[in-house]
């Protein structure tokens, strides 16, 4: 199926560069240029043959050159399922890449494109909302981003103290290594309760 999307595509919608990718493990994807992305939605939503009428996820990968944005988008009435990818350029580690949005294709992009931006910082132009979503909105940078750096302090709020201990954390350790009898073979490495 991916092959037969992205000749459609590429016959579709002039220098999509639509590309697909099969996995060895999981579900493959179709790259497509990050400027033909909005036309590429529209195209697989408009089409009798794909009927991509449900866009269910917009992610956001931090890569160290690029930011990759992946749209799960699925047919209901033909029972399919695709990943669609751009990738785009990161500048540098405070630059704000941009795509099109397509909430004018798919309603269910609002949120979501506002996660990604809030999270991954992308920006999705011609947003009707371009707000964050998760965050407030005078935060500093992009929780998903592998360079983001965790704020000290926020309106004189502690973010994130080293040492804080969440008691509820603890009691559960000290309650696993007692089911386990001690046995460190049993207990996974993540539970060991040391730094």
């Amino acid at each position: 199926m991916l092959n037969e999307i992205a000749n459609f595509l590429s016959s579709q919608v002039s220098n999509s560069n639509a590309a697909a990718h099969e996995a060895e493990v999981g579900s493959g994807h179709v790259l497509v240029a990050p400027e033909s992305l909005y036309a590429c939605c529209k195209a697989l939503k408009e089409s009798d043959e794909f009927d991509m009428n449900v866009l269910e996820v917009v992610s956001g990968v931090d890569y160290s050159d690029r930011i990759e944005v992946n749209y799960m988008i699925a047919s209901f009435t033909k029972g399919s399922e695709l990943i669609l990818k751009v990738k785009l350029p990161k500048e540098s580690a405070d630059a704000v890449p941009e795509v099109d949005s397509v909430v004018s294709i798919w309603k269910s992009a609002n949120f979501l494109e506002r996660e990604c931006y809030d999270m991954n910082g992308v920006r999705f132009r011609n947003h009707p909302d371009p707000r964050r979503i998760l965050t407030p909105d005078d935060w500093e940078g992009y929780p998903l981003r592998k360079d983001y750096k965790t704020q000290k302090e926020w309106h004189g709020m502690e973010i994130d103290p080293e040492h804080k201990v969440n008691s509820a954390d603890h009691n559960f350790f000290k309650k696993v290594v007692e089911e386990m009898q001690g046995d460190e073979k049993k207990v996974a490495y993540s539970w060991k309760g040391e730094e």
